[in-house]
């Protein structure tokens, strides 16, 4: 018998994807379940992370979410940098990342190569 939880994880998941939990909302925003999708991107710049996020049905992750993968998915990335969806606040020349190797964040020139998954939301009204 399935549990709640099982059904549930059923009814949202397609084929290969991963839940990685909730993030819960701020400043009036919904929380919102956080998706990580199948395919992955090798050695690329930012904008053809976006491109490739996009074409995969989903998004770059926020660095909020890049925590959350670190913690609840690590074993599903390589110990290298990944592209967030975010840029800099004070230098739109670059833009944040997640080393999975040990859990730093930093920002990255956007004309470096690294590498991206994408996410999907399912937000929780």
């Amino acid at each position: 018998m399935k549990t709640v939880k099982q059904e549930f994880l059923a009814s949202i998941l397609k084929k290969g994807e991963l839940y990685a939990g909730i993030i819960l909302g701020k400043e009036g925003e919904p929380d919102h379940h956080l998706i990580l999708l199948v395919p992955k991107s090798v050695g690329v710049n930012w904008e053809t992370a976006k491109r490739f996020a996009s074409t995969a049905g989903g998004e770059l992750p926020t660095c909020r979410e890049q925590s959350l993968l670190f913690a609840n998915l690590k074993e599903e990335f390589q110990e290298n940098f990944y592209w967030s969806g975010e840029q800099h606040a004070s230098n739109s020349d670059c833009t944040w990342c997640q080393d999975f190797g040990d859990g730093d964040q930093g920002s990255y020139h956007k004309n470096n190569k690294l590498r991206a998954r994408a996410v999907r939301r399912l937000f929780i009204l």
